[in-house]
């Protein structure tokens, strides 16, 4: 049976400080634009709730995103096992 190497997908060091640079930057323009938003306290603690809610949620989707991902990976290296075995049978038995 041949195996397949599997290949993780890793990102770079730069990609992931250029990403965690860009949300920190995001995250201080939005606070900044609440802040001085010229509205009363209530809209500025909606604005700000909704801020963190987007952000939480879009952690969310990425995560159910990646695993399930993940479990595809998972799945097609299973059936290409079981493939691969059920060929080596049919070709033994020939």
């Amino acid at each position: 049976m041949i195996e397949t190497p599997v290949q993780q997908v890793r990102t770079s060091q730069a990609f992931n400080l250029f990403s965690y640079v860009n949300f920190a930057v995001a995250a201080a323009m939005m606070s900044g634009g609440i802040y001085f938003m010229e509205a009363g306290f209530a809209a500025k603690g909606f604005y700000a709730m909704a801020a963190l809610m987007l952000v939480s949620s879009t952690v969310g989707i990425t995560k159910a995103l990646r695993d399930k991902e993940e479990s595809d990976r998972l799945h097609n290296r299973l059936e290409e096992a079981r493939t691969e075995r059920l060929l080596a049978e049919v070709s033994q038995a020939r």
